[in-house]
């Protein structure tokens, strides 16, 4: 877990559903330890939300993703926190034994009944069951000194 570039007021994740089985890595410090949650992490300083999402799945889980849908927002005063719905490329789900002990899918009900998986990793696994009801990448061609813009709309 390296810090150096890391921009600690912008955070994403996504979730990632394939054969109704939904991807969860159980974490391993802070307030999640111990519990059952979508992989994800904080966007280096440079990086794209996006590109933030596909790393920190690698690096978690040595799972390759493709972030699509904007499924949930969620900011207070400090920072901001954006979730994806992802599709699985490829890889086979393997623990990164750093960030988090195990990385298994698990059926998705199963998910929604169990006590270790925490409530935002709940809503966000129903927010993306919904799938195409979120915000979906728009090709947009804006962009300033800071990069290109990325659009996400209903």
């Amino acid at each position: 877990m390296e810090t150096g570039n890391t921009n600690f007021g912008q955070s994403v994740t996504a979730v990632v559903i394939k054969d109704n089985k939904v991807l969860l890595a159980r974490h391993t410090y802070g307030g999640g330890k111990g519990l059952l949650i979508v992989p994800g992490g904080y966007v280096n300083v440079g990086e794209t939300p996006q590109d933030a999402v596909i790393r920190e799945y690698l690096e978690e889980t040595k799972v390759t993703v493709k972030p699509l849908d904007v499924i949930g927002v969620r900011f207070n005063m400090r920072d901001w926190y954006i979730a994806f719905r992802a599709e699985y490329v490829s890889g086979e789900a393997t623990s990164d034994h750093d960030e988090n002990s195990e990385v298994l899918w698990m059926d998705v009900e199963e998910a929604l009944a169990r006590d270790d998986v925490p409530e935002l990793t709940k809503k966000l696994i129903e927010s993306a069951l919904r799938g195409g009801v979120g915000l979906h990448k728009e090709e947009y061609n804006g962009s300033t000194k800071n990069g290109p813009y990325s659009l996400y709309c209903l």
